[in-house]
């Protein structure tokens, strides 16, 4: 596959069907994940009453849960919507935000992932395999660990073990299936610099696996290329962490074709 022509294929379906992306997410990140959605073309909702979880991912094309400010009832009320997206095969998007920082991050991540079915697991290193390992800790919400072969083959036993995309970012992501990698070099350090950037990143992954048809590797890489590759290009203005986001969020509207063939890096391992 051409993960040229299949991102801007994808890109050009998301921008065309604006698909309704539910978000449970975290209060820090609620109005730049929308308006990184609505930049992209996708529809958000930010919803997690959980006596309304259920009926609003049934109307929604993809759901996203993130753990960042996390609460035990909000736990409750994602793993309700999930089960509600398994019953009509929506996509599941998972951002372990700090897992491995705390106990009860670890635990409750781990709880979802166990009673629903999970799609793409996306974040850092140590947020992803603390899930899997008692022995790796995150800082906060940073890694702690940076992406190496044996992270990249521990990623591949993660995909085969929970039957879902897992999706690494790091200098360089790593995105698998447990059998095809594929490997991403597009963005910018300063996009660590801006709050919800990251968290923005898994929303965009749920507005492209919205339009995937179930081919969530391509989807999910390509969604990482296309952010970055906006990183990189807003960059280029030479401004500060402010001035970049407005920029990233106008590329996020404005990118297409052009940009995706010149700017693209993808490889698969």
């Amino acid at each position: 596959m051409d993960m040229k022509s299949y991102t801007t294929q994808i890109l050009n379906k998301v921008r065309q069907s604006a698909p309704l992306v539910h978000n449970i997410t975290n209060f820090v990140v609620m109005n730049s994940s929308a308006n990184i959605l609505l930049a992209v073309g996708a529809s958000p909702v930010m919803a997690h009453c959980i006596k309304e979880v259920e009926e609003m991912t049934s109307m929604a094309n993809a759901l996203v849960l993130n753990i960042g400010t996390l609460d035990e009832q909000w736990v409750e009320s994602m793993i309700i919507s999930a089960k509600a997206a398994n019953l009509k095969n929506i996509p599941v998007i998972l951002d372990p935000v700090g897992a491995g920082a705390t106990k009860l991050r670890t635990e409750m991540t781990r709880k979802i992932i166990r009673e629903a079915e999970v799609s793409v697991i996306r974040g850092n290193a140590s947020e992803i395999l603390s899930l899997f390992s008692d022995e790796v800790k995150t800082r906060g919400v940073d890694s702690s660990l940076s992406v190496n072969d044996s992270i990249i083959d521990a990623a591949q036993k993660i995909a085969l073990e929970t039957q879902c995309i897992i999706a690494i970012s790091g200098r360089n992501d790593i995105i698998t299936d447990g059998k095809r990698i594929f490997s991403v070099s597009n963005g910018q350090p300063i996009m660590t610099r801006v709050t919800g950037i990251g968290c923005g990143l898994t929303a965009v992954v749920g507005a492209f696996c919205a339009e995937a048809e179930g081919e969530f590797l391509l989807a999910v890489t390509a969604a990482h290329a296309f952010y970055g590759l906006c990183g990189e290009l807003a960059h280029e203005s030479g401004q500060g962490p402010g001035t970049f986001f407005i920029r990233f969020l106008d590329l996020l509207s404005s990118a297409g074709e052009k940009q995706i063939r010149d700017c693209l890096k993808v490889n698969q391992i």
